[in-house]
């Protein structure tokens, strides 16, 4: 019974996806179409003193040179079969 339930929970995630969530997430992947992402973290702490870290990223679309326009639009169309209801704000 209890894997019934999994089942009912996980098909109802694949439901329908807003448009206003659709593009949320698809801005993100837009403007991680546009080139490396870079993180840096400094700090201090009483325990261990001074810390760094840092972390680079990239994405296919970024590697492949894709328009992030296009990235957008083509994901929000993916994930509701709908153009976008507004254009894409990249920063």
């Amino acid at each position: 019974m209890r894997w019934a339930a999994g089942l009912l929970l996980a098909l109802a995630a694949c439901g329908p996806v807003s448009p206003e969530s659709a593009a949320d997430r698809c801005e993100e992947r837009a403007r991680a179409a546009q080139g490396p992402t870079v993180g840096l973290t400094l700090g201090a702490n009483s325990n261990s003193g001074p810390f760094a870290s840092g972390s680079i990223g990239i994405t296919s679309d970024a590697i492949r040179g894709r328009d992030p326009v296009e990235v957008y639009e083509s994901c929000v169309f993916g994930l509701t079969g709908e153009l976008p209801i507004r254009s894409v704000r990249l920063r």
